[in-house]
């Protein structure tokens, strides 16, 4: 039987200051869970009777039964799954990462939940396996974050940085790449084995700031030239198109 303080805890994970304290987060739904539950610590593994008929877990982890009504009161989702985990948030180390032939993603301001996830859903696909968020961008272990990335987050590792710092600390001349309206055509450019994409905030782009240490601006050209179109691309769609040109390439 589950208590009201686990009930109390489980709910307040759905806040990032509850979240960054308990370095915890929740994940729903049979796949996600089955996805995540190889990849971090789980502490807690809640099922109901109904879902449990149907499903079979992974012989070390041991759920607790818990009724449909009090999954309700603990879900971030309108229609619970049956299944509901809390995972251990884990921590990685830059420090050790070689850049060379390794092509990476960092996100300036990236603010909506649903971008952030589909982004870390799109570099699992593209086998980009380290996204280096700026420390205004979304909560990577929101639950909203979470869902959206499918069980990418369980294969793409996301680092919060000071992304001024982390761009000036890249070796000397290594290829940082950004989208801008001023660049240049991306499907006439070169690309290097190795590099970092930049993506900029849904509202503003890049800013000013890292837009100053982006050496190759590019451009996604829309079609057909001198047409009016959408005023922009969605940055998870730009961020796919970006990517998938560059792995044409490689």
């Amino acid at each position: 039987m589950i208590s009201k303080s686990q009930m109390k805890f489980i709910s307040s994970l759905s806040q990032k200051k509850f979240r960054d304290e308990s370095r915890c987060f929740v994940a729903e739904g049979t796949k996600l869970v089955a996805d995540l539950v190889t990849a971090f610590d789980c502490e807690h593994l809640f099922v109901t009777p109904e879902w449990k008929q149907f499903h079979v877990l992974p012989k070390a982890v041991q759920p607790l039964e818990i009724t449909t009504e009090e999954l309700k009161k603990m879900s971030n989702l309108k229609s619970p799954q049956g299944i509901l985990a809390v995972f251990r948030r884990p921590d990685y180390s830059i420090d050790n990462i070689l850049f060379e032939n390794k092509l990476c993603l960092a996100l300036d301001g990236v603010q909506d939940p649903g971008n952030l996830g589909t982004i870390i859903r799109i570099a699992d696909w593209f086998g980009v396996e380290d996204v280096f968020c700026s420390e205004y961008s979304a909560d990577a272990f929101g639950p909203k974050t979470v869902q959206a990335t499918m069980g990418a987050i369980s294969r793409v590792r996301v680092h919060y940085v000071n992304l001024s710092d982390f761009l000036n600390n890249l070796p000397a001349g290594f290829p940082v790449y950004g989208t801008f309206m001023d660049g240049e055509n991306i499907y006439s450019q070169q690309f290097n084995t190795s590099g970092i994409i930049v993506m900029g905030n849904e509202g503003n782009g890049i800013s000013d700031a890292i837009a100053q240490k982006v050496n190759r601006r590019l451009l996604i050209p829309n079609y057909p030239t001198g047409v009016e179109t959408s005023e922009s691309l969605n940055v998870a769609v730009a961020t796919a198109l970006v990517c998938a040109e560059f792995r044409r390439r490689m």
